[in-house]
């Protein structure tokens, strides 16, 4: 009955999240109902498994959602992110019309702006593109999220989104963990997906197939002369990558700042200094990049339109951090029931290679599916079972980073299941239905879980990092 229970309600919440129900309202109510099943008292369950570990996350990451929502969206409403995918996509031409959008895609992303951003920033030039080259419209959906979804989002050392900075406040790294095996990796999925999307484009012309009548939902133009130049347009992004990298690796952080606020017996985040300088750093990178956006930007926004961008990003942020972290405290009175034991046995049971990291990558994209979200599942994983895979390492040797960037990597793959937030916008925006594009989302993000195997398998044949 308690392994029932709790399987019904992970059913139950997949099944409700793909309808578009909110996970903010159902993941506790599921959660309580499998709770119920195994005999727990549920208000307590709620109050105190529920709640506190959600404001656990709340506490943890929602500086990194704030501010990563409010750069996003004064990048998007002064143009300073359709400047930058501009001068890319007309850069490369027609020609290279698959490349072009990915790759902006991949630099905005890479730059700190979030993955809801780049879409609405990029959609409206690749369609513009793909109407003059004549590919299939179907196919927009899967190039931008291979430049949105996969390598700048999780495998590329030092990319400032939340999916490579949760690991670092559980196993104590930097966003720049593993820089090779991460850089690897990233090339692969990068290779795989557009050779895969290329193949896609030539087999629709082969077919006969162009870009089709559509009717559109926005506005489809390019108006680059209005935009700003895009070496102006790139100086925000530049300022977080810049000002990430001094503060995470070149500025000496006092190992004993948290020594005071210790003695006044507050809860804190983190055991040491070090499992925060990551957050911490991305926090004053992100200021820095906002500042230097508006400086960049705001003689291009109307009256009252900084206060605009600014309360329209913090409001945002709102509901991206409350669904995780409903998700979070789902997870957490899932670990807590009797019946989870046999399935934590399971996988930490998975031994292959003599290492966690296949134990690791199995459960965390799992649960990243389960979920539909990436940061979601990697958070519940990582609260349930980090410790005893930062032991099973120690105890062989093996080091942190590379239990970071397998993490990291595993949660962006299953996790773009259908019913997940980023896939369900991504095809509102282009006006398109999962009948006709989710096939290639599906595809090359899952490439991405296959990679994570692959990188797994480098490191214990080379023991590079």
């Amino acid at each position: 009955m308690e392994t029932l229970g709790i399987l019904l309600s992970l059913f139950l919440l997949m099944f409700f999240a793909y309808r578009g129900f909110s996970v903010i309202l159902f993941a506790p109510i599921f959660a309580l109902m499998a709770a119920a099943m195994s005999g727990l008292s549920i208000m307590p369950a709620y109050t105190e498994l529920f709640m506190a570990k959600a404001v656990v996350y709340v506490k943890s990451f929602f500086p990194i959602f704030m501010l990563g929502a409010v750069f996003g969206k004064v990048m998007e409403d002064t143009g300073l992110a359709k400047g930058i995918a501009a001068a890319i996509i007309k850069g490369l031409g027609k020609e290279r019309a698959m490349l072009s959008v990915v790759l902006a895609c991949a630099v905005l992303t890479y730059g700190g702006i979030s993955l809801f951003v780049v879409v609405f920033a990029v959609y409206p030039f690749a369609s513009a593109l793909f109407r003059e080259a004549n590919i299939p419209k179907r196919l927009i959906p899967g190039t931008v999220a291979l430049g949105a979804f996969t390598f700048t989002m999780d495998s590329f050392p030092g990319t400032p989104q939340i999916q490579n900075i949760i690991p670092t406040n559980f196993f104590g790294t930097t966003i720049y963990a593993a820089p090779i095996l991460g850089i690897i990796g990233g090339l692969i999925i990068f290779a795989g997906g557009l050779y895969w999307l290329e193949n896609r484009r030539k087999a629709a012309a082969a077919a006969g197939e162009g870009y089709g009548n559509h009717n559109e939902a926005v506005q489809e133009k390019r108006e680059e002369a209005a935009l700003p130049a895009w070496y102006l347009s790139v100086l925000p992004l530049v300022t977080v990558l810049v000002v990430n990298f001094v503060m995470t690796n070149l500025f000496v952080w006092n190992p004993n700042l948290l020594q005071p606020f210790a003695a006044m017996d507050l809860p804190l985040i983190a055991a040491s200094v070090k499992n925060v300088i990551s957050i911490w750093a991305l926090i004053i990178a992100l200021v820095c990049g906002i500042v230097v956006a508006i400086a960049l930007g705001i003689t291009r926004l109307p009256k009252g339109g900084l206060a605009k961008a600014l309360n329209a990003g913090a409001i945002g942020s709102l509901l991206a951090i409350m669904n995780t972290a409903s998700e979070v405290g789902y997870g957490n009175i899932i670990a807590a029931l009797p019946g989870f034991k046999a399935i934590s046995d399971a996988l930490m049971g998975i031994k292959i290679g003599g290492t966690p990291l296949v134990s690791e990558a199995v459960t965390v994209t799992t649960l990243a599916g389960i979920t539909g979200s990436a940061s979601g599942g990697m958070s519940i994983a990582l609260d349930l079972m980090a410790k005893d895979w930062l032991a099973w390492a120690n105890q062989i040797g093996l080091s942190p980073e590379v239990l970071h960037r397998v993490a990291s990597m595993a949660s962006g793959g299953m996790d773009t299941l259908p019913h997940n937030g980023a896939v369900i916008t991504l095809l509102a925006v282009c006006g398109l239905t999962h009948r006709e594009s989710y096939p290639d989302i599906f595809v090359v993000t899952i490439l991405k879980t296959m990679t994570v195997f692959i990188i797994i398998a480098l490191h214990l044949f080379t023991g590079i990092l």
